[in-house]
């Protein structure tokens, strides 16, 4: 099937080259010259484990990039995977969303026949109808349920294992409105429902769709944040809490995944879509008690680990080494790390920071420029009065005579990943 993208970041991207590696002829319609170029040159524009091979392997046979929206003309289907960043009282800002409808709906206007258009991106529910719809239509000159349909197809993509994700999901969910859309829809997604073993295929309305993204990120991001909670409780009591977070995990009402307390979510998904959702419900007169206490939980767990480092070290003239920026192992993105605050924090105390992240050192120097980086977790480590592990890289898992080289060896860790050893003071958060 000739499907186009609207858009190349993190989603975009992502899905475009999986949808050419399980068949389909991909375009990825993008404004940045730099990512389209990239990208028809085989090299993906972000760091995601799995998508420099796809890329490569794909890039000028079945998937290509252009800045040109004419091209969407020679396709049946259109996903918009655009940005809808939290604006500051955690609605989602559409305006990005809007735009390339705009662009999309008049670019339609010139094309013959059907045409069907996707939302990828996360957004509240009744978006899709309520505000991309419209500006189809009028963009386009197009009748809804006629010569236009639109649908919508949440992303269930984890940073670090996007790839995978994708092509073996645990479910896929196919929102639309008419026959002709979900007939459609399915063709799109047949191929990769036979290559992944015939995961469960939820085939629902439009505003279903979009609301179980939420409800789907809402329930794990509040199980991180109970997790935490007993975690916490479990350290007053002196209590290891792994132990017990291991046992309940075995009851097949809860499971063992998202039940390892730490520092707690970050990343681009949970504390928007967290936002938004709650946003969303005070809209309309409802106060989503049980999500906004999972937000607080999660906001006061760096506060935790600098009471921590403060019970050992006062961090005022202190060299702390920050172990781990990106939000997650396995990605370079920052955004949400709990890196972030846990370096405010530190800066405000007066603490000289050297951070250290396998691959998401230069995302974060764009924005802290000021603080040192090392290259290396050992580099990080020598002198420093104290180090805090923020993220759960693998490498620091293997982390031993490297801390004989701080000046106090005092490490707080946030992940419970580093083995306690003699010679150094450690105090994990939980």
């Amino acid at each position: 099937m000739q499907l186009s993208i609207v858009g190349s970041g993190y989603v975009g991207t992502t899905i475009a080259a999986c949808f050419a590696e399980v068949g389909h002829d991909v375009v990825n319609v993008d404004i940045d010259e730099d990512i389209v170029a990239a990208l028809n040159d085989g090299d993906a524009p972000i760091h995601e484990p799995g998508l420099d091979e796809l890329v490569a392997e794909h890039a000028g046979d079945r998937l290509r990039a252009t800045t040109d929206y004419a091209a969407i003309r020679d396709t049946d289907v259109t996903f918009l995977a655009l940005p809808t960043p939290s604006e500051d009282d955690g609605h989602i800002d559409l305006s990005i969303m809007k735009a390339g409808a705009r662009s999309l709906g008049a670019t339609l206007a010139e094309k013959d026949g059907h045409h069907l258009v996707v939302t990828k991106s996360t957004v509240v529910p009744t978006t899709t109808e309520a505000v991309i719809a419209p500006i189809l239509t009028e963009e386009s000159g197009k009748t809804l349920g006629e010569d236009l349909d639109i649908g919508m197809n949440p992303e269930f993509l984890r940073e670090g294992s996007a790839v995978e994700d994708f092509l073996a999901p645990d479910k896929v969910v196919l929102g639309s409105e008419t026959e002709r859309a979900g007939d459609l829809l399915r063709g799109v997604f047949d191929p990769l429902v036979a290559r992944a073993g015939d995961p469960p295929v939820v085939e629902t309305g439009v505003a279903e769709a979009e609301m179980i993204k939420y409800a789907n990120n809402g329930f794990l991001a509040a199980k991180i944040s109970l997790a935490n909670d007993i975690a916490n409780i479990c350290k007053e009591y002196d209590i290891d809490s792994a132990e017990v977070l291991d046992a309940i995990g075995l009851d097949h009402r809860i499971g063992s995944s998202f039940l390892g307390a730490g520092v707690g979510w970050g990343g681009s998904c949970f504390p928007k879509d967290v936002a938004a959702i709650i946003a969303a419900a005070r809209d309309v007169g409802y106060d989503p008690a049980m999500l906004q206490a999972a937000v607080e939980v999660n906001d006061r767990q760096p506060v935790r680990l600098l009471g921590r480092l403060r019970e050992h070290v006062d961090p005022d003239g202190a060299r702390v080494a920050v172990l781990g920026l990106a939000f997650k192992p396995g990605t370079d993105d920052i955004r949400n790390s709990r890196a972030i605050p846990l370096v405010d924090a530190l800066l405000d105390a007066g603490a000289e920071v050297v951070g250290y992240d396998p691959v998401a050192t230069e995302n974060f120097r764009e924005r802290y420029p000021g603080i040192e980086y090392a290259d290396s977790a050992d580099a990080a480590l020598d002198g420093a009065d104290a180090a805090l592990v923020v993220t759960d890289w693998p490498e620091f898992a293997d982390l031993g005579s490297e801390f004989d080289g701080m000046a106090t060896p005092v490490v707080v860790d946030g992940r419970r990943i580093v083995t306690r050893r003699d010679g150094i003071v450690y105090e994990s958060l939980v």
